[in-house]
């Protein structure tokens, strides 16, 4: 069988799903303007409770706190191979593909309501923190969860149309090279949780909120 070049195979890839891609990622979108409008909808004690935790964790970063930075790493490394292995089983099953978008939409939300607070409470200091400390390792993560997200449910419809609409069509090949993408998106994560603990509190203790 003639093997077709990675450049090649790449782009037929996005061909194909390229309105599945723009979906994912206008959801994603949406999940994030949710996030940073649910900032405002917060009442003042939940406020206050945010605000104190955050001004703990501050204070106990900027006076040099301890922090065992393997189990920091193997901590943030673990909870994003949770998140992206929970969306390749999901789209081993037909009945995984709506909770495969509620996860693409609560990711956005929970970067959206991230920023949102820290720039509603510390104003421009807070939108520095967030371009230091949140958006570098995001901007591995989040191409990252869209492409997961893209490939859980591009393989979940390809199981309904292998069932109901091209009964005997050969499943296998896609789902070796959809487990393939979950450990090449891994280590891609990997990178991100090596960035997340180890260059993020250097940067953050950079900055002084007020």
């Amino acid at each position: 069988m003639r093997r077709i070049p990675f450049g090649q195979s790449l782009q037929h890839h996005l061909k194909e799903n390229l309105s599945l891609y723009l979906f994912i990622i206008v959801l994603f979108t949406m999940g994030v303007s949710f996030g940073a409008i649910l900032v405002n909808s917060l009442a003042t004690n939940q406020k206050q409770d945010l605000m104190g935790y955050l001004t703990q964790f501050f204070s106990e970063l900027h006076s040099g706190l301890k922090v065992n930075p393997t189990a920091a790493f193997q901590q943030s490394l673990g909870d994003h191979l949770k998140y992206i292995g929970l969306i390749w089983m999901l789209g081993l099953s037909i009945i995984g593909l709506p909770i495969i978008l509620i996860m693409v939409f609560l990711k956005g939300l929970v970067v959206g309501f991230t920023v949102g607070f820290l720039a509603h409470q510390w104003h421009w200091s807070g939108l520095m923190m967030a371009g230091l400390s949140v958006l570098p390792q995001n901007l591995l993560v989040i191409p990252v969860i869209i492409i997961m997200g893209t490939a859980g449910v591009s393989f979940s419809l390809r199981l309904i149309r292998s069932r109901f609409m091209r009964r005997g069509e050969h499943i296998y090949p896609f789902f070796l090279r959809y487990t393939l993408l979950v450990v090449l998106l891994g280590f891609i994560l990997s990178v991100a949780s090596l960035f997340e603990t180890f260059v993020s509190p250097l940067l953050m203790k950079q900055i002084g909120l007020g």
